[in-house]
């Protein structure tokens, strides 16, 4: 549905030039989700402007459904956009008019008769949940009544493309779920290609097929949105990533000795980590019985991506040292991410061989 080949966006400036798009190539396929991720400053709304054409490329070509965008005059680009709908962070409606109003601003030269427009603009605001505020003014809605009805004025012209900038970023984590939930519903509804540009990990992980990280205007890693969660390539992806989960507390808690990770002889901690989509089994059950080993969860981070679990746990593991490694390589075999993060098997621990003669006195 859209194609970036070689798009590069070179602002001009007083200081010089500033490179916010630096030869970027993405393929974006009709009917999904697309995230596109990064810090303040990495570009990633300069990309999105530039599908559009808001942005004019400085070299480089955008295709959507198979026409080319750049290059077109400025009336072309009109008759293009009204098949690409865009919401931004602000919302961008018009104070003086009221709901209604706003979602029909649109519609003014398409053509449609009054009682046309009228009846569209009621089927989109029900379509939103918004009905019964066709006569409000933006002043009295909250938040993400605001977005909503942007999210309505953006559908009216019966778009095939969704360019969402930062939609929910000024909004509550409540909210924001709210509003995922009708992108989500408007994808699967009506089959439009959505594209999302945020820097909230959580976003992405809520509603994206797939997803590209953007850095000083590059994109450095792109894939399916379990893939690249589950095995992060780049430095700025993983720092993306600990935002969301809490397993990296695990190295502060080592480096602030706390009690919770002091180990006793025989001890270690590992991080497990879910690098496939299709785990399934109760691994941590099997590997206690098959390999005779205790595993004290210290705290663990699951969630789900699709149908997919994706996360893990730190744990604290005892057990005799050859059986740890037994569970270890057994668990790696499975494709399971296993970090030995702190280790005490070698302080003052009995050998394996004596540990069996003590057993066997004990029984």
């Amino acid at each position: 549905m859209i194609v970036l080949e070689n798009v590069s966006k070179i602002f001009k400036t007083d200081d010089g030039s500033v490179e916010a798009v630096v030869d970027v190539n993405l393929r974006i396929e009709r009917g999904k989700i697309y995230g596109i991720i990064g810090l303040s400053g990495a570009g990633k709304s300069t990309l999105v402007r530039c599908i559009n054409q808001l942005e004019r490329p400085t070299s480089g070509h955008v295709f959507v459904d198979g026409i080319e965008l750049t290059g077109m005059s400025a009336a072309e680009l009109r008759r293009a956009r009204r098949k690409i709908g865009m919401i931004f962070q602000q919302f961008n409606l018009f104070a003086s008019r009221t709901v209604g109003q706003n979602v029909a601003y649109p519609l003014k030269y398409s053509g449609l008769g009054r009682s046309q427009i009228k009846a569209k603009v009621r089927d989109l605001l029900s379509l939103v949940g918004l009905e019964e505020k066709e006569n409000t003014y933006p002043s009295q809605l909250s938040g993400g009544q605001k977005q909503r009805v942007a999210i309505a004025r953006a559908l009216a012209n019966d778009p095939g493309i969704l360019l969402c900038d930062e939609a929910t970023s000024s909004l509550d984590p409540y909210t924001t779920l709210s509003i995922l939930k009708l992108l989500k519903k408007l994808n699967e509804q009506f089959g439009i290609t959505i594209v999302v540009i945020t820097h909230e990990m959580q976003v992405v992980k809520e509603i994206c097929d797939r997803v590209a990280v953007m850095e000083h205007g590059y994109v450095v890693e792109e894939g399916d949105v379990f893939s690249v969660f589950a095995s992060p390539k780049q430095r700025i992806t993983r720092d993306f990533i600990d935002t969301t989960s809490n397993l990296s507390k695990i190295y502060a808690l080592i480096d602030d000795n706390a009690p919770v990770v002091k180990l006793k002889p025989g001890e270690c901690i590992l991080k497990l980590k879910y690098l496939e989509k299709d785990v399934s089994e109760a691994l941590v059950s099997i590997i206690s019985r098959r390999f005779n080993i205790d595993l004290n969860i210290i705290f663990g981070s699951i969630e789900l991506i699709g149908d997919s679990p994706l996360g893990g746990l730190v744990t604290i593991v005892s057990g005799r040292g050859r059986d740890i490694d037994g569970a270890i390589e057994f668990l790696r075999n499975k494709n399971v991410g296993v970090e030995v993060i702190l280790d005490a098997r070698g302080v003052a621990e009995l050998p394996d061989t004596q540990r069996d003669d003590e057993a066997e006195c004990v029984s």
